[in-house]
Protein backbone atom coordinates (compact mmCIF):
# COMPACT_ATOMS: atom_id res chain seq x y z
CA UNK A 1 0.00 0.00 0.00
CA UNK A 2 2.90 2.36 0.72
CA UNK A 3 4.31 1.80 -2.77
CA UNK A 4 0.88 2.38 -4.37
CA UNK A 5 0.45 5.60 -2.40
CA UNK A 6 3.94 6.71 -3.45
CA UNK A 7 3.18 5.90 -7.10
CA UNK A 8 0.01 8.03 -7.07
CA UNK A 9 1.82 10.93 -5.40
CA UNK A 10 4.63 10.63 -7.94
CA UNK A 11 2.14 10.89 -10.82
CA UNK A 12 0.56 14.02 -9.31
CA UNK A 13 3.92 15.76 -9.10
CA UNK A 14 5.08 14.77 -12.60
CA UNK A 15 2.27 15.90 -14.91
CA UNK A 16 4.49 16.07 -18.03
CA UNK A 17 5.52 12.43 -17.67
CA UNK A 18 1.93 11.44 -16.92
CA UNK A 19 0.69 13.13 -20.12
CA UNK A 20 3.43 11.57 -22.28
CA UNK A 21 2.62 8.07 -21.02
CA UNK A 22 -1.13 8.66 -21.21
CA UNK A 23 -1.01 9.80 -24.86
CA UNK A 24 0.88 6.71 -26.03
CA UNK A 25 -1.40 4.32 -24.15
CA UNK A 26 -4.59 6.18 -25.11
CA UNK A 27 -3.79 6.10 -28.84
CA UNK A 28 -2.69 2.50 -28.66
CA UNK A 29 -5.88 1.41 -26.87
CA UNK A 30 -8.00 3.28 -29.44
CA UNK A 31 -6.36 1.49 -32.37
CA UNK A 32 -6.54 -1.92 -30.70
CA UNK A 33 -10.24 -1.61 -29.78
CA UNK A 34 -11.12 -0.22 -33.22
CA UNK A 35 -10.06 -3.37 -35.00
CA UNK A 36 -10.95 -5.76 -32.16
CA UNK A 37 -14.55 -4.52 -32.51
CA UNK A 38 -14.64 -6.29 -35.91
CA UNK A 39 -14.63 -9.54 -33.95
CA UNK A 40 -17.79 -8.38 -32.15
CA UNK A 41 -19.40 -7.49 -35.51
CA UNK A 42 -18.52 -10.98 -36.76
CA UNK A 43 -21.38 -12.46 -34.69
CA UNK A 44 -23.92 -10.87 -37.07
CA UNK A 45 -22.57 -12.20 -40.38
CA UNK A 46 -22.20 -15.52 -42.16
CA UNK A 47 -19.12 -17.73 -41.92
CA UNK A 48 -17.33 -16.48 -45.06
CA UNK A 49 -17.84 -12.80 -44.16
CA UNK A 50 -16.83 -13.57 -40.61
CA UNK A 51 -13.56 -15.00 -41.90
CA UNK A 52 -12.84 -11.72 -43.72
CA UNK A 53 -13.47 -9.76 -40.54
CA UNK A 54 -11.26 -12.10 -38.54
CA UNK A 55 -8.41 -11.81 -41.05
CA UNK A 56 -8.66 -8.03 -41.10
CA UNK A 57 -8.86 -7.75 -37.31
CA UNK A 58 -5.90 -10.09 -36.93
CA UNK A 59 -3.71 -8.57 -39.66
CA UNK A 60 -4.32 -4.88 -39.06
CA UNK A 61 -4.75 -5.33 -35.34
CA UNK A 62 -1.47 -7.24 -35.32
CA UNK A 63 0.31 -4.31 -36.97
CA UNK A 64 -1.21 -2.00 -34.41
CA UNK A 65 -0.27 -4.31 -31.55
CA UNK A 66 3.40 -4.39 -32.57
CA UNK A 67 3.52 -0.61 -32.96
CA UNK A 68 1.72 -0.03 -29.67
CA UNK A 69 4.00 -2.31 -27.66
CA UNK A 70 7.18 -0.81 -29.16
CA UNK A 71 5.93 2.77 -28.76
CA UNK A 72 4.84 2.19 -25.15
CA UNK A 73 8.12 0.49 -24.27
CA UNK A 74 10.05 3.36 -25.86
CA UNK A 75 8.05 6.07 -24.08
CA UNK A 76 8.00 4.42 -20.66
CA UNK A 77 11.67 3.50 -20.96
CA UNK A 78 12.53 7.10 -21.75
CA UNK A 79 10.49 8.45 -18.84
CA UNK A 80 11.95 5.96 -16.36
CA UNK A 81 15.51 6.77 -17.48
CA UNK A 82 14.73 10.42 -16.77
CA UNK A 83 14.11 9.44 -13.14
CA UNK A 84 17.48 7.83 -12.42
CA UNK A 85 18.28 10.42 -9.75
CA UNK A 86 14.93 9.93 -8.01
CA UNK A 87 15.24 6.13 -8.08
CA UNK A 88 18.82 6.28 -6.77
CA UNK A 89 17.71 8.47 -3.86
CA UNK A 90 14.88 6.06 -3.03
CA UNK A 91 17.43 3.23 -2.87
CA UNK A 92 19.69 5.35 -0.66
CA UNK A 93 16.95 5.57 1.99
CA UNK A 94 16.26 1.84 1.96
CA UNK A 95 13.95 1.04 -0.97
CA UNK A 96 14.57 -2.46 -2.30
CA UNK A 97 14.78 -3.37 -6.01
CA UNK A 98 11.40 -5.14 -5.68
CA UNK A 99 9.79 -2.00 -4.25
CA UNK A 100 11.29 0.14 -7.02
CA UNK A 101 9.91 -2.31 -9.58
CA UNK A 102 6.43 -2.25 -8.03
CA UNK A 103 6.50 1.55 -7.99
CA UNK A 104 7.28 1.81 -11.72
CA UNK A 105 4.87 -0.95 -12.75
CA UNK A 106 2.12 0.44 -10.50
CA UNK A 107 2.40 3.88 -12.10
CA UNK A 108 2.32 2.38 -15.60
CA UNK A 109 -0.73 0.20 -14.89
CA UNK A 110 -2.61 3.12 -13.29
CA UNK A 111 -1.99 5.30 -16.35
CA UNK A 112 -2.90 2.42 -18.68
CA UNK A 113 -6.25 1.93 -16.94
CA UNK A 114 -7.10 5.63 -17.23
CA UNK A 115 -6.02 5.64 -20.89
CA UNK A 116 -8.15 2.57 -21.64
CA UNK A 117 -11.27 4.11 -20.12
CA UNK A 118 -10.71 7.35 -22.05
CA UNK A 119 -10.18 5.45 -25.33
CA UNK A 120 -13.51 3.59 -25.27
CA UNK A 121 -15.61 6.42 -26.70
CA UNK A 122 -13.35 7.32 -29.66
CA UNK A 123 -12.85 3.61 -30.41
CA UNK A 124 -16.62 3.14 -30.75
CA UNK A 125 -16.76 5.81 -33.45
CA UNK A 126 -13.62 4.65 -35.31
CA UNK A 127 -14.92 1.07 -35.20
CA UNK A 128 -18.16 2.24 -36.84
CA UNK A 129 -16.12 4.11 -39.45
CA UNK A 130 -14.21 0.98 -40.42
CA UNK A 131 -17.42 -1.09 -40.62
CA UNK A 132 -19.00 1.60 -42.81
CA UNK A 133 -16.04 1.48 -45.18
CA UNK A 134 -16.29 -2.30 -45.35
CA UNK A 135 -19.93 -1.94 -46.33
CA UNK A 136 -19.03 0.55 -49.06
CA UNK A 137 -16.47 -1.94 -50.34
CA UNK A 138 -19.23 -4.58 -50.36
CA UNK A 139 -17.29 -6.73 -47.91
CA UNK A 140 -20.20 -6.51 -45.47
CA UNK A 141 -23.97 -6.52 -46.07
CA UNK A 142 -25.55 -3.09 -45.64
CA UNK A 143 -27.86 -4.37 -42.91
CA UNK A 144 -25.08 -5.56 -40.59
CA UNK A 145 -24.75 -3.23 -37.56
CA UNK A 146 -21.38 -2.26 -36.14
CA UNK A 147 -20.89 -3.88 -32.74
CA UNK A 148 -18.63 -2.86 -29.87
CA UNK A 149 -18.65 -5.45 -27.15
CA UNK A 150 -16.66 -7.97 -25.14
CA UNK A 151 -13.96 -8.62 -27.74
CA UNK A 152 -13.13 -4.92 -28.13
CA UNK A 153 -13.28 -4.26 -24.37
CA UNK A 154 -11.42 -7.41 -23.39
CA UNK A 155 -8.66 -7.11 -25.97
CA UNK A 156 -8.29 -3.38 -25.44
CA UNK A 157 -8.09 -3.67 -21.67
CA UNK A 158 -5.95 -6.79 -21.60
CA UNK A 159 -3.35 -5.72 -24.15
CA UNK A 160 -3.15 -2.12 -22.93
CA UNK A 161 -2.54 -3.20 -19.34
CA UNK A 162 -0.22 -6.01 -20.44
CA UNK A 163 1.82 -3.76 -22.73
CA UNK A 164 2.20 -1.15 -19.99
CA UNK A 165 3.12 -3.76 -17.37
CA UNK A 166 5.64 -5.55 -19.61
CA UNK A 167 7.23 -2.28 -20.77
CA UNK A 168 7.46 -0.98 -17.20
CA UNK A 169 8.72 -4.27 -15.80
CA UNK A 170 11.39 -4.60 -18.51
CA UNK A 171 12.64 -1.10 -17.77
CA UNK A 172 12.27 -1.41 -14.00
CA UNK A 173 14.18 -4.69 -13.90
CA UNK A 174 17.28 -3.04 -15.29
CA UNK A 175 16.97 0.23 -13.35
CA UNK A 176 16.27 -1.52 -10.05
CA UNK A 177 19.49 -3.56 -10.32
CA UNK A 178 21.64 -0.43 -10.62
CA UNK A 179 23.30 0.68 -7.39
CA UNK A 180 22.90 4.13 -5.86
CA UNK A 181 26.28 5.42 -7.04
CA UNK A 182 25.87 3.98 -10.53
CA UNK A 183 22.33 5.39 -10.75
CA UNK A 184 23.48 8.90 -9.89
CA UNK A 185 26.35 8.60 -12.35
CA UNK A 186 24.01 7.40 -15.09
CA UNK A 187 21.65 10.29 -14.40
CA UNK A 188 24.47 12.81 -14.84
CA UNK A 189 26.40 11.40 -17.81
CA UNK A 190 23.90 9.07 -19.49
CA UNK A 191 23.80 5.32 -20.03
CA UNK A 192 26.83 3.78 -21.69
CA UNK A 193 25.21 1.33 -24.09
CA UNK A 194 21.89 -0.40 -24.82
CA UNK A 195 21.00 -3.67 -23.16
CA UNK A 196 21.91 -6.97 -24.78
CA UNK A 197 18.29 -8.15 -24.80
CA UNK A 198 17.26 -5.11 -26.83
CA UNK A 199 20.02 -5.69 -29.36
CA UNK A 200 19.12 -9.36 -29.80
CA UNK A 201 15.41 -8.55 -30.09
CA UNK A 202 16.15 -5.86 -32.69
CA UNK A 203 18.18 -8.21 -34.86
CA UNK A 204 15.53 -10.95 -34.64
CA UNK A 205 12.62 -8.62 -35.51
CA UNK A 206 14.61 -7.08 -38.37
CA UNK A 207 15.34 -10.56 -39.72
CA UNK A 208 11.62 -11.38 -39.49
CA UNK A 209 10.75 -8.28 -41.51
CA UNK A 210 13.27 -9.17 -44.19
CA UNK A 211 11.88 -12.71 -44.24
CA UNK A 212 8.37 -11.34 -44.84
CA UNK A 213 9.72 -9.42 -47.84
CA UNK A 214 11.48 -12.51 -49.21
CA UNK A 215 8.32 -14.57 -48.69
CA UNK A 216 6.29 -11.98 -50.60
CA UNK A 217 8.68 -12.01 -53.55
CA UNK A 218 9.19 -15.77 -53.79
CA UNK A 219 5.96 -17.51 -52.73
CA UNK A 220 3.05 -15.31 -53.82
CA UNK A 221 1.84 -14.91 -57.38
CA UNK A 222 0.07 -11.57 -56.93
CA UNK A 223 -3.56 -12.70 -56.60
CA UNK A 224 -3.67 -14.09 -53.06
CA UNK A 225 -5.93 -12.34 -50.50
CA UNK A 226 -3.17 -12.41 -47.88
CA UNK A 227 -0.59 -10.73 -50.14
CA UNK A 228 -1.12 -7.22 -48.80
CA UNK A 229 -1.12 -8.38 -45.18
CA UNK A 230 2.17 -10.29 -45.53
CA UNK A 231 3.75 -7.67 -47.79
CA UNK A 232 2.94 -4.84 -45.40
CA UNK A 233 4.51 -6.66 -42.49
CA UNK A 234 7.91 -6.49 -44.19
CA UNK A 235 8.23 -2.72 -43.76
CA UNK A 236 6.55 -2.61 -40.36
CA UNK A 237 8.63 -5.37 -38.77
CA UNK A 238 11.84 -4.04 -40.33
CA UNK A 239 11.03 -0.58 -38.95
CA UNK A 240 10.40 -2.08 -35.52
CA UNK A 241 13.73 -3.92 -35.73
CA UNK A 242 15.59 -0.73 -36.58
CA UNK A 243 13.68 1.10 -33.82
CA UNK A 244 14.91 -1.43 -31.25
CA UNK A 245 18.45 -0.87 -32.54
CA UNK A 246 18.00 2.92 -32.41
CA UNK A 247 20.68 3.63 -29.73
CA UNK A 248 23.35 1.74 -31.69
CA UNK A 249 22.28 3.33 -34.98
CA UNK A 250 22.32 6.83 -33.49
CA UNK A 251 25.75 6.24 -31.97
CA UNK A 252 27.13 5.14 -35.35
CA UNK A 253 25.62 8.11 -37.19
CA UNK A 254 26.92 10.51 -34.53
CA UNK A 255 30.48 9.23 -35.01
CA UNK A 256 30.12 9.72 -38.76
CA UNK A 257 28.87 13.33 -38.57
CA UNK A 258 30.84 14.52 -35.51
CA UNK A 259 33.56 16.38 -37.44
CA UNK A 260 31.19 18.25 -39.80
CA UNK A 261 28.97 19.24 -36.86
CA UNK A 262 31.90 20.61 -34.85
CA UNK A 263 32.87 22.85 -37.75
CA UNK A 264 29.54 24.69 -37.41
CA UNK A 265 30.71 26.33 -34.16
CA UNK A 266 29.66 26.21 -30.52
CA UNK A 267 26.19 24.83 -31.26
CA UNK A 268 27.65 21.97 -33.27
CA UNK A 269 30.19 21.15 -30.56
CA UNK A 270 27.44 21.05 -27.91
CA UNK A 271 25.26 18.91 -30.17
CA UNK A 272 28.05 16.34 -30.61
CA UNK A 273 28.67 16.19 -26.87
CA UNK A 274 24.97 15.62 -26.18
CA UNK A 275 24.54 13.06 -28.94
CA UNK A 276 27.48 11.11 -27.53
CA UNK A 277 26.57 11.49 -23.87
CA UNK A 278 22.77 11.17 -24.07
CA UNK A 279 22.44 8.54 -26.80
CA UNK A 280 19.92 6.45 -24.89
CA UNK A 281 17.68 9.43 -24.14
CA UNK A 282 17.78 10.89 -27.65
CA UNK A 283 17.33 7.46 -29.25
CA UNK A 284 13.89 7.37 -27.62
CA UNK A 285 12.89 10.20 -29.96
CA UNK A 286 14.38 8.30 -32.90
CA UNK A 287 12.07 5.29 -32.45
CA UNK A 288 8.77 6.88 -33.60
CA UNK A 289 10.61 8.65 -36.44
CA UNK A 290 11.79 5.33 -37.87
CA UNK A 291 8.36 3.76 -37.35
CA UNK A 292 6.52 6.62 -39.05
CA UNK A 293 8.85 6.81 -42.06
CA UNK A 294 9.10 3.07 -42.63
CA UNK A 295 5.45 2.22 -42.10
CA UNK A 296 4.02 5.20 -44.02
CA UNK A 297 6.38 4.84 -47.00
CA UNK A 298 5.98 1.08 -47.27
CA UNK A 299 2.20 0.91 -46.99
CA UNK A 300 1.44 3.98 -49.11
CA UNK A 301 3.61 2.72 -51.94
CA UNK A 302 2.08 -0.73 -51.57
CA UNK A 303 -1.35 0.75 -52.23
CA UNK A 304 0.04 2.82 -55.11
CA UNK A 305 1.48 -0.34 -56.68
CA UNK A 306 -1.86 -2.06 -56.19
CA UNK A 307 -3.59 0.80 -58.01
CA UNK A 308 -1.16 0.77 -60.95
CA UNK A 309 -1.39 -3.01 -61.31
CA UNK A 310 -5.18 -2.94 -61.69
CA UNK A 311 -6.33 -3.75 -65.19
CA UNK A 312 -9.21 -2.05 -66.93
CA UNK A 313 -11.52 0.51 -65.39
CA UNK A 314 -11.44 0.71 -61.64
CA UNK A 315 -14.73 -0.30 -60.08
CA UNK A 316 -16.52 1.35 -57.21
CA UNK A 317 -15.55 -1.63 -55.04
CA UNK A 318 -11.86 -1.17 -55.86
CA UNK A 319 -12.05 2.50 -54.98
CA UNK A 320 -13.81 1.69 -51.70
CA UNK A 321 -11.14 -0.87 -50.80
CA UNK A 322 -8.49 1.74 -51.58
CA UNK A 323 -10.27 4.20 -49.29
CA UNK A 324 -10.44 1.56 -46.55
CA UNK A 325 -6.72 0.85 -46.87
CA UNK A 326 -5.86 4.53 -46.70
CA UNK A 327 -8.00 4.95 -43.57
CA UNK A 328 -6.23 2.01 -41.91
CA UNK A 329 -2.80 3.30 -42.94
CA UNK A 330 -3.78 6.80 -41.89
CA UNK A 331 -4.80 5.70 -38.39
CA UNK A 332 -1.54 3.85 -37.78
CA UNK A 333 0.53 6.62 -39.40
CA UNK A 334 -1.24 9.21 -37.25
CA UNK A 335 -0.41 7.13 -34.19
CA UNK A 336 3.28 7.06 -35.14
CA UNK A 337 3.30 10.80 -35.95
CA UNK A 338 1.71 11.76 -32.63
CA UNK A 339 4.11 9.47 -30.80
CA UNK A 340 6.98 11.24 -32.57
CA UNK A 341 5.80 14.64 -31.34
CA UNK A 342 4.90 13.27 -27.89
CA UNK A 343 8.33 11.67 -27.36
CA UNK A 344 10.27 14.70 -28.60
CA UNK A 345 8.34 17.05 -26.33
CA UNK A 346 8.86 14.76 -23.32
CA UNK A 347 12.59 14.52 -24.10
CA UNK A 348 13.09 18.26 -24.59
CA UNK A 349 11.03 19.37 -21.58
CA UNK A 350 13.18 17.15 -19.36
CA UNK A 351 16.28 19.02 -20.57
CA UNK A 352 15.24 22.40 -19.18
CA UNK A 353 17.78 22.07 -16.35
CA UNK A 354 20.49 21.19 -18.86
CA UNK A 355 19.65 24.25 -20.95
CA UNK A 356 19.82 26.44 -17.84
CA UNK A 357 23.23 25.08 -16.88
CA UNK A 358 24.56 25.71 -20.38
CA UNK A 359 23.38 29.31 -20.25
CA UNK A 360 24.96 29.82 -16.82
CA UNK A 361 28.39 28.78 -18.13
CA UNK A 362 28.18 31.16 -21.10
CA UNK A 363 26.05 29.63 -23.88
CA UNK A 364 23.67 32.10 -25.47
CA UNK A 365 20.01 31.24 -26.17
CA UNK A 366 20.69 31.15 -29.96
CA UNK A 367 23.54 28.67 -29.35
CA UNK A 368 21.26 26.44 -27.24
CA UNK A 369 18.55 26.53 -29.91
CA UNK A 370 21.18 25.87 -32.58
CA UNK A 371 22.36 22.82 -30.62
CA UNK A 372 18.81 21.48 -30.37
CA UNK A 373 18.23 22.18 -34.08
CA UNK A 374 21.36 20.26 -35.09
CA UNK A 375 20.41 17.37 -32.82
CA UNK A 376 16.95 17.39 -34.41
CA UNK A 377 18.50 17.36 -37.87
CA UNK A 378 20.59 14.30 -36.96
CA UNK A 379 17.55 12.54 -35.46
CA UNK A 380 15.38 13.37 -38.47
CA UNK A 381 18.04 12.27 -40.98
CA UNK A 382 18.74 9.04 -39.10
CA UNK A 383 15.05 8.23 -38.75
CA UNK A 384 14.35 8.92 -42.42
CA UNK A 385 17.40 6.89 -43.50
CA UNK A 386 16.58 3.71 -41.61
CA UNK A 387 12.83 4.11 -42.06
CA UNK A 388 13.41 4.31 -45.81
CA UNK A 389 15.59 1.20 -45.71
CA UNK A 390 12.86 -0.60 -43.77
CA UNK A 391 10.24 0.33 -46.38
CA UNK A 392 12.26 -1.50 -49.04
CA UNK A 393 11.20 -4.79 -47.43
CA UNK A 394 7.65 -4.06 -48.62
CA UNK A 395 8.05 -1.86 -51.71
CA UNK A 396 10.50 -3.97 -53.74
CA UNK A 397 8.94 -7.44 -53.14
CA UNK A 398 5.40 -6.13 -53.69
CA UNK A 399 6.42 -4.36 -56.89
CA UNK A 400 8.13 -7.52 -58.17
CA UNK A 401 5.03 -9.64 -57.56
CA UNK A 402 2.45 -7.17 -58.90
CA UNK A 403 4.35 -5.52 -61.78
CA UNK A 404 7.46 -7.61 -62.42
CA UNK A 405 9.65 -4.55 -61.81
CA UNK A 406 12.01 -3.92 -58.90
CA UNK A 407 11.06 -0.24 -58.68
CA UNK A 408 7.38 0.73 -58.72
CA UNK A 409 6.05 2.97 -61.44
CA UNK A 410 4.85 5.51 -58.88
CA UNK A 411 5.49 9.16 -58.22
CA UNK A 412 8.27 10.13 -55.83
CA UNK A 413 5.89 12.70 -54.33
CA UNK A 414 4.63 10.10 -51.83
CA UNK A 415 8.12 9.53 -50.46
CA UNK A 416 9.01 13.22 -50.40
CA UNK A 417 5.78 13.95 -48.54
CA UNK A 418 6.56 11.35 -45.85
CA UNK A 419 10.13 12.66 -45.47
CA UNK A 420 8.94 16.26 -45.26
CA UNK A 421 6.38 15.42 -42.57
CA UNK A 422 8.92 13.41 -40.53
CA UNK A 423 11.54 16.18 -40.68
CA UNK A 424 9.04 18.95 -39.99
CA UNK A 425 7.56 17.17 -36.97
CA UNK A 426 11.01 16.40 -35.54
CA UNK A 427 12.44 19.90 -35.92
CA UNK A 428 9.27 21.77 -34.99
CA UNK A 429 8.68 19.68 -31.85
CA UNK A 430 12.26 19.78 -30.55
CA UNK A 431 13.13 23.39 -31.39
CA UNK A 432 9.68 24.71 -30.48
CA UNK A 433 9.75 23.02 -27.06
CA UNK A 434 13.34 24.16 -26.45
CA UNK A 435 12.35 27.74 -27.29
CA UNK A 436 9.68 27.58 -24.60
CA UNK A 437 12.10 25.96 -22.12
CA UNK A 438 14.78 28.66 -22.39
CA UNK A 439 12.27 31.41 -21.64
CA UNK A 440 12.58 30.37 -18.02
CA UNK A 441 15.44 32.24 -16.24
CA UNK A 442 18.58 30.09 -16.15
CA UNK A 443 18.87 30.07 -12.37
CA UNK A 444 15.22 29.07 -11.97
CA UNK A 445 15.62 26.29 -14.57
CA UNK A 446 18.53 24.78 -12.60
CA UNK A 447 16.59 24.42 -9.35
Amino acid sequence: MIILHLALRSLRHRPASFVASFVSLFLGATILMTFASLLDTRANVDESTGTILTIMASAVGGWGLVLVVVAVMSTLGLLVRQRDTELALLKSIGATPAQIGRLIVGEAVAIALIAFLAAITPAVFTGRLVVGLLKNAQRLPKRVPAEFGPFAIGIGLGITLLAAAIAAAATAWRRARIGVREGLLTASIGEARPGRVRLVAGVLVLATGISAGVLTATVFTGREPALMAIGGQGAILSAVGFALLAPSLLAAITRAVAKPLRRTGASGHLAVLNLHGQTQQLAGALVPNILFTGMATGTLYMQSIENSAATGARTEIARSIETLNYVVVGMVALFAAIMLVNTLIATTVHRRREFGQQRLVGSTPPQVLGMVGLEGAVLASTGVLFGSIASIATVVPYSLVKTGSVLPDATITIYLGVVLIACALTLASSVGTARQAIRVPAIQACR
